[in-house]
């Protein structure tokens, strides 16, 4: 069966065309996506602009157009934080329904922690014991943990890089007021997890992830998903430091890191930084695998 999986994420609209068969994992066909950067076009009322719902709409209409060309015989839709925490959500759900035929699915973000949390799992398998499972996306910070396949805890702060980018940084605040704020928010609710004590493995997903991993001397995405690839505290510290003083062209220029999220690294890394400092990691495995799959692999489950 040939599917698609239709992620619009605080940051990018992603088209994942997969092959699914029984007793083997979904391969990728083919992907289709579009730097959107929706987190960053809430107004001051954190309603979608009309910019950003315009952009919305263009994308949606060329990924449906792609699923049908590749023979897509389904496509699951869902959105994530930036279309979540909107005020005009209903309206811009309706809107790209009566103009592209397409019902997005909103995300709860307990909900992404669980479908990324079953995705590594999945992918490292049962020896990793209790997993520790971190995602930064644009609009939120997902963290769950647990022995089995549901997560024993399931959280969504509103700590994405997007997000902390647009109210912090670019508002005129200070990287170190920043770095205040996404420890305590963390803090508060960190010994829900804390209580269940160590994780056999600690893993991270997505892309802010991965970049600041192969800033840090990961292998590049060249070299396959099969390529062990970690993120050490040790090596992320002294990046925080550096990013701090770098303008967005040097940071651009780095390696694993596109041009549309350079502005975004700073506040990345600080939660980062945050996360493996809080939960005393000292490194974090990089799964291939992330929220895009989890849903896909509910899906088949139910199938």
């Amino acid at each position: 069966m040939r599917m698609g999986v239709l992620d619009i994420g605080s940051n990018t609209g992603h088209l994942l065309i997969v092959d699914a068969y029984r007793g083997g994992p979904p391969v990728p066909a083919h992907s289709y996506k579009e730097p959107l950067r929706l987190s960053e076009h809430l107004g001051a009322d954190n309603s979608m602009t009309d910019e950003g719902i315009a952009k919305l709409l263009k994308y949606v209409q060329g990924a449906t157009s792609e699923a049908e060309d590749r023979g897509c015989a389904t496509v699951i839709a869902f959105a994530t934080s930036a279309v979540r925490d909107a005020t005009n959500a209903d309206d811009v759900l309706c809107a790209v329904q009566d103009a592209t035929g397409v019902e997005l699915k909103v995300l709860p973000g307990e909900d992404e922690a669980r479908l990324t949390f079953l995705a590594v799992r999945r992918w490292f398998g049962w020896s990793s014991g209790r997993l520790g499972v971190f995602d930064i996306g644009g609009g939120s910070l997902e963290l769950a943990c647990g022995p089995d396949e549901t997560p024993e805890v399931a959280q969504s702060f509103p700590l994405g890089a997007g997000r902390l980018t647009r109210d912090w940084l670019d508002a005129g605040r200070t990287h170190a007021d920043l770095r205040v704020h996404i420890r305590s928010v963390i803090a508060d609710d960190a010994g829900v997890i804390l209580r269940g004590g160590a994780f056999d493995h600690s893993v991270a997903t997505s892309k802010t992830f991965r970049s600041l991993a192969r800033m840090c001397g990961a292998a590049p995405s060249s070299e396959g998903p099969y390529v062990r690839r970690r993120l050490k505290h040790h090596d992320l510290s002294p990046l925080v430091d550096q990013l701090a003083v770098m303008d967005i062209a040097e940071i651009g220029a780095m390696p694993g890191v596109s041009a549309d999220r350079a502005h975004q690294m700073l506040a990345g890394a600080l939660v980062a930084d945050a996360t493996m400092d809080l939960f005393d990691l000292d490194q974090l495995e990089i799964c291939p695998w992330a929220l895009r799959e989890g849903v896909l692999l509910q899906h088949l489950d139910h199938l």
